[in-house]
């Protein structure tokens, strides 16, 4: 389900965005700083601050996790089934490993969302499809709009 172009864009994304909704129908989108794909199946997702959709998913396991590469402006929205998997579970120490490297014992991780990716789709920026954009005009546009330098390297 997770191909490696999925995995390449989710690390080149700073951040994944993860959709629930309550048991009430009330819907929730949080940033997620701290995620890794898992083999082809899963997306782990670090609860360091985020009752809102730990107590969602415990009402409702289905979510969106959604990320993009602000620069090439392409990304990919996953539809799956998220567990929670607690400090005390036998599996908790063994895939925390790679959310911990991503940012070491900065943050605490209480739990990991687990999402069972069962639905795939790109997200592409309009440019795509109603301009000649290519991911290089993409990247320079998105360089201007938010102010960044590319470093040339041969400089």
């Amino acid at each position: 389900m997770l191909t490696e172009d999925i995995k390449y864009y989710a690390s080149k994304s700073v951040l994944c965005w993860l959709a629930t909704v309550s048991a009430k129908g009330q819907p929730n989108v949080s940033p997620k700083e701290l995620f890794v794909t898992e083999h082809d199946t899963h997306v782990l997702i670090a609860n360091v601050a985020s009752p809102t959709s730990v107590r969602n998913i415990r009402e409702n396991p289905r979510v969106c996790v959604s990320f993009i590469d602000i620069f090439v402006q392409k990304g990919y929205k996953l539809q799956g089934i998220a567990e929670l998997i607690p400090k005390t579970d036998a599996r908790f120490a063994g895939r925390v490993l790679p959310l911990r490297a991503l940012a070491g014992d900065a943050f605490p991780i209480h739990t990991i969302m687990a999402v069972r990716i069962m639905d795939v789709a790109p997200i592409i920026a309009p440019g795509y499809r109603y301009t000649s954009a290519t991911e290089a005009s993409q990247t320079l546009q998105a360089y201007c709009t938010y102010g960044v330098r590319h470093k040339d390297p041969d400089a």
